[in-house]
């Protein structure tokens, strides 16, 4: 007698989060203190400014929502970056800072 048991294949199917991520980079000389981001007109938040040129990205990044968004950042009070950004799900968006 003969018997045979069969597991079938099992699938599972995880959407991606929808959260996208931007990391702000600059030259830490002049930006040595936080900056201010301006998400929309409406959320404002500090954030700490990465160092450019590393050959892996590195450094902090800050989770926002997927899609459309208008980006502002000042330095002591001056608007050093203003631009609408588009991130999708996953995605980090660099900001380069003058």
């Amino acid at each position: 007698m003969l018997t045979t048991a069969c597991t079938g294949v099992q699938t599972v199917t995880k959407g991606l989060e929808n959260q996208a991520y931007i990391q702000i980079l600059g030259d830490r000389d002049v930006y040595s203190d936080q900056v201010t981001i301006v998400l929309d007109s409406e959320t404002t938040f500090k954030a700490e400014v990465n160092k450019i040129g590393t050959s892996v990205p590195k450094g902090t990044v800050y989770a926002i929502s997927t899609g459309k968004h208008f980006i502002e950042v000042k330095n002591r009070n001056q608007v050093v970056y203003s631009k609408q950004i588009f991130v999708s799900a996953q995605e980090t968006k660099q900001i380069t800072l003058p």
